[in-house]
């Protein structure tokens, strides 16, 4: 088996996830039938071998397509990092929806050159991205399929993992 190449380059990704959108409507749909344990060990295994392959800063299309849900403790961060009052931090930056707070905002208010400026009290959401370490990735296929386009370390897990399962 040829060696794998890793697409890094997101605009590529994007072009190749459009290329591929009904092939993995049909993947996603096999992968609601994998044993759940199997498939979240194979993920966690291959974005393992991926991410440190995978420079986010050159990318950062997460904090420029997706606005992350906000807990309190989100908030609390965020008023440490920017040294504004709740208040001032909510009326600023945040909207409410039914689901809870967000960004007001796309690009992320606190993303420049492609980098977080509070990194250190980003929002959990942010810091767990792209999840793919997580338990239960049934749970989460329709968000990672979505995600497929915009994040090379999604893109390239999902490739390898057709590769892994021989799927066409």
């Amino acid at each position: 088996m040829e060696p794998f190449h890793l697409e890094t380059d997101p605009d590529k990704v994007k072009e190749l996830a459009r290329l591929h959108e009904e092939e993995n409507l049909r993947f996603k749909t096999l992968l609601k039938h994998r044993n759940g344990h199997k498939l979240d060990l194979q993920i966690h295994r291959l974005h393992d071998e991926v991410a440190p392959h995978i420079d986010c800063t050159a990318c950062g299309n997460c904090c420029k397509q997706l606005s992350p849900y906000l807990t309190k403790d989100d908030l609390k961060n965020l008023c440490i990092a920017t040294d504004l009052e709740p208040d001032n931090l909510i009326s600023i930056y945040t909207e409410t929806d039914a689901e809870g707070v967000t960004f007001n905002m796309l690009p992320c208010p606190f993303l420049a050159d492609n980098k977080c400026t509070v990194y250190h009290h980003r929002p959990g959401t942010c810091a767990s991205f792209p999840h793919l370490h997580k338990p239960d990735t049934h749970s989460r296929l329709r968000r990672m399929m979505e995600n497929y386009e915009i994040c090379p370390i999604i893109f390239n897990v999902v490739e390898m993992l057709k590769v892994e399962m021989q799927f066409k």
